[in-house]
């Protein structure tokens, strides 16, 4: 990392047992840089360790939920970085498995808006609800850019989204809140602008139960979740798709906003 790290790219607070965790990078739409990564995962630790906290809810400011990962940081190595890294994240700004590794049992719900991108649909779904905005939108941009969709595929089909999930994960396409809540993605849609208040309603009522109550629920949701993730990593990192003329040729044509280039499979 080069960057300064900048605490404030995520905040947190807590009141009456629910925390709030704010991704704060709006004029790049919240895009997932390296120390962004950092910063939330500081964040999540707060959430873990603060005993007034129940329950927690992640959102964005500005216009997006976040666009995924910073392509100019995190896509655009060189490929010796990408060998030294062992892929295009940071080895201390490692974002897969974020929540899993960082918050032991305490439920937590994303709250999106506008858009939910890749790496950032990734962390939504590694919370245990997903509460969306009329009108957001979804892709898993790995595919299209050629990085490989697998671990989405497996956080979706988790989710219960077993066909819905291989087809968008197979076309990278987009797809909107209304039909990811009907798919079972998604748990509710809220009026525009009005997801934040829809999950924090859903924060009180489940911050109003016993905590160990919930927390069972939740430990036993992240075992499972974790698990199917580390099997999927294990079946699918080796092929290093990062280090491929296909995803060079993928990240140069969406950075220069070409047409997409006739991939060779190599």
């Amino acid at each position: 990392m080069t960057e300064k790290q900048d605490s404030t790219l995520v905040e947190y607070s807590c009141r009456n047992g629910i925390a709030e965790i704010v991704l704060n990078r709006p004029d790049k739409l919240n895009a997932i840089s390296d120390e962004l990564t950092v910063a939330l995962r500081e964040a999540l630790r707060a959430f873990d360790s603060d005993g007034d906290a129940r329950v927690g809810i992640i959102h964005g400011r500005g216009k997006a939920f976040s666009t995924g990962a910073d392509v100019r940081q995190r896509q655009m190595r060189t490929r010796a970085e990408f060998e030294r890294y062992g892929g295009p994240q940071h080895p201390d700004a490692h974002a897969g498995d974020l929540i899993t590794r960082s918050v032991n049992c305490k439920p937590l719900i994303a709250a999106v808006h506008g858009y939910v991108l890749g790496l950032a649909l990734g962390i939504a779904l590694e919370c245990e609800l997903v509460v969306a905005a009329a009108g957001t939108r979804f892709q898993i941009t790995e595919t299209p850019r050629g990085l490989g969709g697998a671990r989405y595929w497996a956080l979706v089909h988790f989710a219960g989204c077993s066909t819905f999930g291989t087809e968008v994960a197979l076309t990278g396409r987009y797809f909107e809140a209304e039909e990811a809540q009907q798919a079972g993605l998604v748990c509710r849609v809220a009026a525009a602008g009005g997801h934040l208040d829809a999950a924090r309603g859903i924060a009180a009522e489940i911050a109003g139960n016993p905590p160990l109550s919930v927390q069972q629920s939740v430990r036993a949701r992240r075992l499972h979740m974790e698990t199917l993730e580390r099997q999927v990593a294990a079946q699918t990192d080796t092929m290093r798709l990062y280090l491929t003329e296909d995803f060079n040729h993928a990240v140069s044509a969406f950075v220069n906003k070409e047409d997409r280039p006739a991939y060779k499979g190599r």
